[in-house]
């Protein structure tokens, strides 16, 4: 990602190593600030990571939140290898359970390959926009690591069952097109167009109402999750029918037209 998105950035919390913070006006990125290490994700790194979500909740006038990565090599590696030998606990794993519940859109702007469980994280996120030339793999098997829970239902869930069993019990390595052909991107692009891309989205979030995008965000992941109850659901529908806002954007289109 370059620098177009943050150009007029009012909050910035940025210590080179860790994750870096930025707010620039209604949208949040969330940086991870280590190319020269692929960009790891180390456990000391998860308090920051929390604390920078809660900000961006705070933040009144955010309304999507990006994670990306710096460079042009890598998204991600993942929890750190010394991490998993010396520090596992359950503190990455609630973290992307935090991401995954965000309230917010959430996009994925996969500056570049990821690995392990970053590609976790990726998934957590709405929209997972990838670049040509890209990679991923799951090595948990490699290690001896069974894969928490969280994780491989995530998997399960967007990816299928056959595709989750592929990638997680061969740990075979794919390319970007085959990323895109399972559904693990939303979409491949040049790396070169990345940034317009992620603006597309930001302004077609834009152009919705914010409490709807919540709703229907929450509805549709419980009922992704096998929730009945919100299968069924109307009381978000008809409270958005009684809402002024609905009244006001159909009056604007009946005057258009």
């Amino acid at each position: 990602m370059d620098g177009r998105l943050r150009t007029r950035t009012r909050r910035s919390a940025r210590v080179d190593g860790v994750p870096a913070l930025h707010i620039d006006g209604d949208v949040a990125m969330l940086r991870l600030e280590r190319p020269a290490e692929h960009n790891r994700i180390d456990p000391d790194d998860i308090p920051l990571l929390r604390a920078h979500l809660k900000t961006v909740l705070r933040t009144r006038d955010v309304r999507a939140l990006i994670i990306t990565g710096s460079g042009t090599r890598t998204f991600s590696s993942g929890y750190t290898v010394d991490a998993i030998a010396d520090r596992l606990d359950r503190g990455f794993e609630d973290l992307l359970d935090t991401v995954e519940n965000f309230p917010l859109p959430t996009l994925c702007a996969l500056n570049g390959s990821v690995y392990g469980g970053a590609t976790d994280l990726a998934l957590c996120c709405d929209f997972r926009i990838g670049v040509r030339g890209s990679r991923m793999f799951m090595p948990s098997a490699r290690f001896g690591l069974h894969y928490y829970p969280g994780g491989l239902r995530r998997y399960v869930a967007l990816l299928g069952a056959a595709q989750a069993k592929r990638l997680f019990l061969t740990a075979q390595t794919i390319d970007a097109d085959e990323m895109l052909r399972i559904g693990f991107l939303t979409e491949l692009v040049p790396k070169k167009a990345l940034t317009a891309t992620i603006e597309a989205y930001l302004d077609a979030i834009r152009a919705c109402d914010a409490d709807v995008l919540r709703s229907m965000k929450k509805q549709i992941d419980r009922i992704a999750g096998g929730d009945r109850e919100a299968a069924q659901s109307r009381t978000a529908y008809e409270r958005s029918l009684r809402s002024p806002v609905l009244r006001m954007r159909v009056a604007a289109l009946r005057s258009r037209r």
